[in-house]
């Protein structure tokens, strides 16, 4: 084992400037960021994992009308207070752990909506030199050492640039971007190239880039001069593969499940899959899936018949 150190990883960026359309009109004025998965919102979710993970300063990258997400960090003296006097021991806990201290979380504005590798580099001054964290909320990943942690395990080991991967079923590889790596079976791996949402027989494996990165600071020099891909956005692939020709990109198989909370099924199956993993939810939960297993579906203009 290499006794190398590289400088280590206190910073992530949380790209959260989106209008998140698809779950209108729950996000009309609420962000997306803001719904929770069980009893959290999904970025609170995101921060616990990055904590977890030794992270010590937080930057979102927001937009317009996105204020709820960085108030939700704001500590309330005044509900503390009413959660001490009534003796809500457990509410006062979970309230605690959304508190963030002055000077951990900073905002940096996207003015315009010009993709991930736009809200990234919105991120430059406040990131520095430093190597950082990044994360895509719209990911929840759910795992018994968080995968950020994983992956900084790996970084403490490697340096460089690392990626978390998950296999998904070749025929939805235009879907996610793909990692070409040296050896596609192990655990880690060198990667050699990406590619953007190819076709199965395009795609030069199934491991899809999942939503959780390390990087290097000179990603920020590439993108300010970055033309516009994909979409008619500044990618961060583009980027990344760029970078990669000056620098090594480790692929990781975290240990864990992903589930993709930018669209209703997958924002379903990561409450179901988090509800059940929840000490205080799970036994109910597992009760409420029974109950729905072999119920047959309803529509509102045919609900279903009650039973004697």
């Amino acid at each position: 084992m290499s006794d190398t150190k590289f400088k280590p990883v206190k910073k992530a960026v949380f790209p959260v400037a989106g209008l998140g359309t698809r779950f209108l009109p729950a996000t009309k004025v609420i962000p997306k960021e803001m719904i929770p998965v069980v009893d959290r919102p999904v970025i609170q979710r995101a921060v616990e994992e990055a904590r977890e993970a030794g992270i010590e300063e937080f930057i979102f990258v927001t937009g317009r009308r996105k204020s709820a997400i960085t108030e939700h960090f704001e500590i309330q003296p005044e509900l503390i207070e009413e959660l001490e006097a009534k003796g809500k021991e457990k509410l006062l806990e979970k309230v605690r752990h959304s508190d963030m201290e002055s000077g951990k979380l900073m905002t940096a504005k996207q003015q315009k909506a010009l993709g991930l590798g736009h809200a990234v580099w919105c991120a430059k001054d406040l990131v520095g030199d430093e190597p950082f964290a990044l994360f895509l909320v719209d990911v929840m990943i759910l795992a018994e050492q968080g995968c950020m942690a994983q992956m900084i395990d790996v970084y403490n080991k490697t340096g460089g640039n690392v990626i978390a991967a998950y296999d998904v079923p070749r025929d939805i590889t235009h879907k996610y971007g793909i990692l070409d790596v040296e050896d596609k079976a192990a655990e880690l791996s060198k990667i050699k190239g990406m590619v953007e949402k190819p076709k199965p027989e395009n795609a030069p494996s199934t491991l899809s880039i999942v939503g959780r990165y390390i990087l290097q600071p000179e990603i920020f020099d590439i993108l300010e001069n970055q033309k516009r891909g994909a979409g008619n956005e500044i990618q961060l692939t583009d980027a990344m593969v760029k970078l990669m020709a000056d620098q090594d990109f480790t692929s990781l198989r975290f240990k864990g499940e992903s589930y993709d909370c930018g669209h209703h099924v997958g924002f379903i199956e990561a409450n179901i899959a988090f509800a059940l993993a929840d000490p205080e939810f799970g036994p109910q939960m597992r009760e409420i899936l029974q109950k729905y297993q072999d119920r047959p579906g309803t529509t509102r203009n045919e609900p279903r018949k009650a039973t004697a």
